[in-house]
C-alpha cells in the first residue's frame, strides 16, 4: 500500500466514530439534569485534543499545557468585561490570543530534547501563573475574574445555569476542533509528525524540518487549548487562577494517559472517564474520594495498556475474530 491508499484508508470514517458523536448529541437529552457536568467534559476533552497532538502526535511531552488553556480564559473573560459580549468572535479572538504565546514560545520549547522540554514547558507554566497572581488588576489574582457577561448565542440562546446552550456550544466547538485535528494527522504532514516523533534523526536527514513541523502543531495545538480555556469562561462567566495551575496540566495529562495517547479519541474518552469518576467519587465519599480516584488510575496504567480507546480496538479485533455462532 503506497502513501496515499495509507492516507485515504486512515481517513474513512469508522461507525464506531458516528455512534460515539451520536452518543456526544444525544447526552443533551437522555441526560437534561447533568448538562453541566456535560459541558465540563466537553470542554476537558477539547483540552485534552490539544495535548494530544503535541504529545501523542509530536512527541512533545509537556508540564505547562495549562499555560495556554488558563490565556483563552483570560482573554475571554476580559473581552466579556470590558464591553465585548458576542461568544462567538470572543472565542476566536480568545484562541488567537492563546495561538500568539505559543507562537512566540514555540522555537524555545521544540528545539530542545524531551527533558529540556519537559522543564522549559513547566517553567512557563509557572512563570504565567505568578504573573497572572500578581497582576491581579488585570486578573484578579486569587480572587478571580468576576463581573463576565457574556451575551446570548446568535443573540437568542441565554447560557442559562442548566448548561442547555453551554452543552451546545461546546459540543460544536469540540467537534469542529476535532474535524481539524483529523484531517490534518491524516494527511502528509500527519506522517512527517509521526516521523518527527519516532526517529527525529532520520527524519532530518529525509528532508524533513523538524523544528518547523514540531512549531506549526505546536501553535494549533495552543490556541485549541486557548479556545478551550475561552469555553469555560464564557459558560461559567467566571475566571479562577487555577486555570493556570500545574494542577490543571497533570489532570489533562491524566485524561490523556487514561484515554490513550496518539489517537485523538483517547482525550475524549479520558477527559469522560476521569470527570465522571471524579464526580461520582466526590459524591459517595466527599473527603476521601481522591484515594479511590488514585487507585483507579493506578490499576488503568497498570493492566489496560495504550489506555481505554487501545482496549476497546481489542476487544472489537477479537469480537470480530469470534466464530458465527459461538457461545
Amino acid at each position: 500500500m503506497d502513501g496515499r491508499s495509507y492516507l485515504r484508508e486512515q481517513g474513512r470514517w469508522h461507525w464506531a466514530e458516528a455512534v460515539f458523536w451520536l452518543a456526544v448529541a444525544g447526552a443533551w437529552l437522555a441526560f437534561p439534569d447533568h448538562l453541566v457536568l456535560g459541558t465540563q467534559i466537553l470542554i476537558a476533552a477539547l483540552f485534552a485534543l490539544s495535548l494530544d497532538l503535541v504529545m501523542g502526535y509530536a512527541g512533545i511531552v509537556t508540564l505547562g499545557h495549562a499555560a495556554f488553556f488558563g490565556i483563552g480564559a483570560y482573554a475571554a473573560g476580559k473581552l466579556g468585561q470590558q464591553g465585548w459580549t458576542e461568544p462567538i468572535s470572543g472565542l476566536a479572538l480568545a484562541s488567537l490570543a492563546a495561538g500568539a504565546v505559543a507562537a512566540a514560545t514555540a522555537r524555545l520549547v521544540c528545539r530542545g530534547n524531551d527533558l529540556s522540554r519537559l522543564m522549559v514547558t513547566l517553567g512557563l507554566g509557572m512563570l504565567f501563573f505568578e504573573v497572572a497572581n500578581k497582576a491581579s488588576g488585570f486578573t484578579g489574582g486569587l480572587d478571580g475574574m468576576l463581573d463576565i457577561v457574556i451575551a446570548p448565542l446568535f443573540g437568542v440562546f441565554e447560557f442559562d445555569m442548566w448548561g442547555r446552550t453551554s452543552y451546545i456550544y461546546a459540543g460544536v466547538c469540540l467537534f469542529g476542533a476535532f474535524l481539524l485535528a483529523r484531517h490534518l494527522v491524516r494527511q502528509p504532514f500527519g506522517l512527517a509528525l509521526h516521523a518527527v516523533r519516532l526517529n527525529p534523526m532520520r527524519a532530518d536527514a529525509i528532508g524533513i524540518d523538524n523544528t518547523r513541523v514540531l512549531a506549526r502543531i505546536y501553535v494549533l495545538s495552543g490556541a485549541m487549548a486557548g479556545m478551550a480555556g475561552a469555553l469555560l469562561a464564557q459558560t461559567n462567566q467566571y475566571v479562577a487562577i487555577d486555570v493556570l495551575s500545574f494542577q490543571r496540566s497533570a489532570d489533562v495529562a491524566t485524561m490523556l494517559i487514561i484515554g490513550g495517547l496518539g489517537q485523538l479519541y483517547g482525550g475524549l474518552v479520558g477527559a469522560g472517564g476521569f470527570l465522571v469518576a471524579q464526580d461520582t467519587l466526590a459524591s459517595v465519599n466527599p473527603v476521601y474520594w481522591q484515594f479511590w480516584l488514585g487507585l483507579a488510575l493506578i490499576l488503568v496504567v497498570l493492566f489496560v495498556r495504550g489506555g481505554l480507546i487501545a482496549l476497546l480496538r481489542r476487544l472489537g479485533r477479537r469480537l470480530a475474530r469470534r466464530p458465527k455462532g459461538a457461545a
